[in-house]
């Protein structure tokens, strides 16, 4: 009865103790963790990565703040739930470069890793997915002319901030122009060194 099943469950000691013993090598190296090598490019959208595990309580601003290094290159936050988000960056390398960051209050992975939820999410919104563009450079002349103009009161900006203003929007035309020049002489295949 009982005792033969209980003898059933016992493995004797005795026997070749040599091939009992081994030792297993553990499978990660916890102390000279790197983030893996991840071929972005396989993935369906390269350039967008999940944010997950962060406080419920984030909201956008809080998200924006962590990955502020990247705003300016193009930054963008899209929400799966309340803690799961999408990264939106500008592209797949700017996208690998903040995989390999570690950040304090979030977790990050590709989104060829990334929950059904968020992988649903970035299917059905591929056309807001679009690689986040960068800002370009802008100045408040016009939204402060038009705010004086409406309310109808006077600039307290002086004449020297006006126009190193205005010189800078003449600046800024100027390289803009010049860039829409090269592309077209470089797809004309005009001698550059002429002008």
């Amino acid at each position: 009865g009982k005792a033969a099943e209980a003898e059933s469950y016992c493995v004797p000691l005795s026997g070749n103790m040599k091939n009992r013993e081994s030792i297993q090598e553990p499978r990660f190296d916890y102390y000279n963790h790197e983030v893996p090598d991840i071929d972005l490019s396989e993935c369906e959208f390269p350039h967008v990565i999940e944010i997950y595990d962060f406080p419920q309580e984030f909201r956008t601003e809080d998200l924006l703040r962590v990955f502020c290094s990247y705003q300016k290159k193009g930054f963008d936050i899209k929400w799966v739930d309340d803690t799961h988000a999408l990264g939106v960056f500008s592209s797949p390398i700017t996208a690998r470069d903040a995989l390999g960051i570690k950040h304090t209050m979030v977790k990050i992975r590709p989104l060829s890793q990334a929950t059904r939820a968020a992988k649903a999410k970035a299917r059905a919104y591929a056309e807001f997915l679009q690689p986040a563009k960068e800002r370009p450079e802008t100045s408040a002349a016009l939204a402060r002319r038009l705010v004086i103009s409406a309310l109808g009161v006077r600039s307290k900006q002086s004449k020297t901030e006006r126009e190193a203003e205005l010189k800078k929007l003449q600046a800024a035309r100027e390289r803009k122009r010049l860039e829409a020049k090269q592309r077209e002489d470089i797809w004309e295949g005009r001698d550059q060194s002429a002008v």
